[in-house]
């Protein structure tokens, strides 16, 4: 006596005892806290909110930045140093004119 069955199993019968093995969509629905589609029932991947509240804090990476915008960033902070210092000595020299014309 072997393992093997007595007879072949039919297409139709094979594929009508597989035909629930399908994969089905997950429940979807939208985040009513930032409007991302998110699983049911599962915390929002996009803003961490549950049922209205805060589960877990998304923390949001910094984009690293190529040389070349590593150093347009370094001019244009210098750049704002530079003008911020101007307008330090503009406002000392009018006040100075200020003091001066109260004195006399």
């Amino acid at each position: 006596m072997s393992i093997c069955p007595q007879r072949r199993t039919s297409k139709t019968r094979k594929r009508q005892r597989r035909s629930h093995f399908k994969i089905e969509t997950p429940g979807m629905m939208v985040c009513p806290n930032c409007g991302e589609m998110k699983l049911a029932h599962i915390v929002c991947s996009a803003c961490g909110y549950y049922d209205g509240k805060l589960v877990k804090e998304i923390k949001v990476k910094e984009k690293k930045l190529t040389p070349e915008e590593k150093a347009k960033a370094e001019r244009e902070a210098e750049e704002a140093k530079r003008v911020a210092k101007k307008a330090e000595k503009e406002a000392k020299k009018a006040s100075k004119k200020v003091e001066d014309l109260k004195n006399n």
